[in-house]
């Protein structure tokens, strides 16, 4: 229990340092973030809370979606989705007199916040607990239509960026929150946290090839 409190809480602090560095990049933000960002635009809403509701949402199709093989622990998902939003929130007051001036910070900005991701990813996969909603809803497709569970995350998070863009053309009569830094983040975040999970299994021992 005290391995799964400390991972949780790693993955969801270096999540919302990656969220936050991601949208003050001003590059796009990353594919799970996109949605809730064009929210937190066109609501009275933080980018913390609409996280929580985004997360909520991809949560609660997971039943749906299993029916009967949804396991009740996957519910963990609903306390990290909690705890996630609020620790966005945090993270994007402590950066908030961070300003990037010129377009090579710009993609500094955004490359630390795609690493802080694939960090917190990493830390997931390694741990072999589903923590955070995206992955659980890709995991429940993956389960359902017996297909790669990469091909299925992939799917969630074009899905999320195709909403981000979709709801920002019809509320705000632009794109907002996807861009060049999106598309980075979508490559290379699986790419790096592929090689910090071997890393890891070495570290500590094991033999992990995933």
């Amino acid at each position: 229990m005290v391995k799964k409190v400390i991972t949780i809480i790693l993955v969801t602090v270096f999540m919302a340092f990656g969220v936050s560095f991601s949208i003050k990049s001003g590059l796009g933000t990353s594919p799970i973030s996109s949605t809730p960002y064009v929210l937190s635009l066109i609501t009275p809403l933080t980018v913390g809370t609409t996280t929580v509701l985004v997360n909520l949402f991809l949560i609660a199709l997971q039943p749906l979606i299993l029916g009967k093989e949804f396991r009740p622990g996957s519910l963990i998902q609903i306390p990290v989705a909690l705890l996630f939003g609020y620790a966005t929130d945090v993270a994007v007051g402590l950066t908030s007199a961070l300003e990037p001036s010129t377009y090579a910070s710009r993609w500094l900005f955004c490359l630390i916040g795609t690493v802080l991701i694939a960090i917190a990813v990493a830390i997931e996969g390694f741990s072999g607990t589903v923590i955070l909603s995206g992955e659980g809803l890709a995991l429940a497709i993956s389960k359902k239509l017996n297909r790669n569970y990469g091909d299925c995350k992939i799917g969630v998070d074009v899905g999320l960026v195709v909403s981000a863009v979709v709801i920002a053309l019809i509320f705000l009569g632009r794109i907002e929150g996807v861009r060049e830094g999106t598309v980075a983040a979508a490559i290379l975040v699986g790419f790096i946290a592929k090689r910090l999970i071997r890393l890891l299994g070495k570290i500590t021992g094991g033999n992990d090839e995933r």
